[in-house]
């Protein structure tokens, strides 16, 4: 899940400059569940700009705005408020935001801050376990990564810092070394823990990422 924080509302107002017929995009996923753009929040931001002297013509919460052809096919059924629109405002993560770019030529803004991909712990709580770096080496680690969950990154740790389980950066973290230790003791692997792992390879996935699931299933036909 995307994890989101929605911009301070003179940010918005700032990036809506010059445009008075607004058209609010939330999303149904992710910015639903961080209460950042689902229902409830297009309701409050559309009274908010109202107030402010914009002229709100449509509000919209996708299922997934981060489907562009759920995006467009909404900007269809909805044309005639989408034509009245001289802005987009999109309370959801950066690809929402750009899903709703490829869906029109207008100007749009995103209201909210992308932060990380992150674990549901509880109903808003976040933790960010994972930094989708392409390469994935927490089979080494008992399935927790050092890369995200280790304040400094460090594959072959732990630092000096660990103090009675707790990371010298943020004494209300766990240190994840501790963590992977436990883990891996647990499963009577320490000779795993042991290990001096190599580099990590920071270009095992190259940016902008793209994966066509279609090619994929053609080549697993023809083998």
């Amino acid at each position: 899940m995307i994890i989101s924080r929605q911009k301070p509302f003179e940010e918005i107002l700032e990036s809506l400059t010059g445009n008075t017929n607004v058209y609010i995009v939330g999303c149904g996923e992710c910015a639903t569940m961080t209460q950042t753009g689902g229902e409830t929040e297009l309701a409050d931001m559309k009274t908010r700009l109202e107030e402010a002297g914009k002229t709100v013509v449509a509000t919209d919460v996708a299922h997934s705005t981060c489907a562009e052809l759920d995006v467009k096919r909404i900007f269809r059924q909805n044309k005639e408020a989408a034509t009245a629109a001289d802005a987009f405002l999109v309370l959801a993560c950066g690809a929402g935001t750009q899903s709703v770019r490829e869906a029109t030529t207008k100007h749009v803004s995103p209201g909210t801050n992308s932060l990380f991909v992150g674990n549901v712990k509880r109903q808003m709580v976040f933790e960010e376990k994972c930094s989708l770096c392409g390469e994935c080496i927490i089979d080494e680690y008992g399935a927790i990564c050092p890369v995200t969950r280790c304040a400094k990154g460090i594959l072959n740790g732990p630092c000096g810092g660990t103090n009675n389980g707790k990371c010298e950066v943020d004494s209300d973290k766990d240190c994840a070394w501790v963590l992977i230790y436990n883990q891996l003791k647990s499963e009577d692997k320490l000779n795993t823990f042991m290990k001096i792992h190599t580099p990590k390879r920071w270009n095992a996935v190259e940016r902008p990422g793209r994966l066509d699931g279609r090619v994929a299933e053609e080549e697993k036909g023809a083998a």
